[in-house]
């Protein structure tokens, strides 16, 4: 089914004061139940990208992995994921980042990223970009480049353009506002 159209905000449950209260939560899992609303993005995701070029997908755990791998797998991608520290059983390459409460280490397996290779990073939303950015100079690290960076949904309320300068990203839905 091709879905030229769908009003993605209507498919995105918010739930007041959650994690804690004044905090406003965009879910998306809503959009995985609603089949008209995943294929939506992912037909959006294919037309936002299908004419870069992108030598693999690199995901963030664990929302970021159910956009990107129908998305590689029509691309015909490698799909590289990007976990929580000690997920990964091979020889890894781990990033410790800021988070509001603390802080949080991910990892990415070392082998799978390919020298010199473009990569495109996804998650399903973006926030402060902490775990974006972090996720980005690992592939780094690892040789490969990050071309561009993909969330369903951005909160650029939370300023995540300044800790992302100098990649390209895109968003299907912005929410301007807690």
């Amino acid at each position: 089914m091709s879905t030229k159209h769908y009003d993605l905000d209507a498919a995105i449950r918010k739930i007041p004061d959650f994690p804690k209260p004044g905090v406003l939560f965009y879910d998306i899992t809503s959009i995985l139940t609603n089949t008209e609303a995943f294929s939506f993005c992912i037909e959006k995701m294919i037309s936002l990208y299908s004419d870069k070029e992108i030598d693999g997908v690199a995901a963030v755990e664990a929302r970021g992995f159910l956009f990107a791998a129908p998305f590689a797998e029509k691309q015909q991608l490698p799909l590289v994921l990007i976990r929580k520290k000690g997920k990964l059983p091979g020889k890894t390459l781990t990033k410790s980042y800021s988070l509001e409460y603390g802080s949080a280490e991910i990892e990415l397996h070392v082998d799978d990223i390919e020298k010199d290779k473009k990569y495109l990073l996804i998650d399903d939303l973006i926030a402060t970009g902490g775990t974006l950015r972090a996720s980005a100079q690992m592939i780094q690290e690892a040789g490969g480049i990050v071309t561009d960076i993909f969330g369903v949904v951005g909160l650029p309320f939370l300023k995540y353009d300044e800790v992302l300068s100098g990649f390209a990203v895109s968003t299907l839905i912005n929410y301007d506002s807690e």
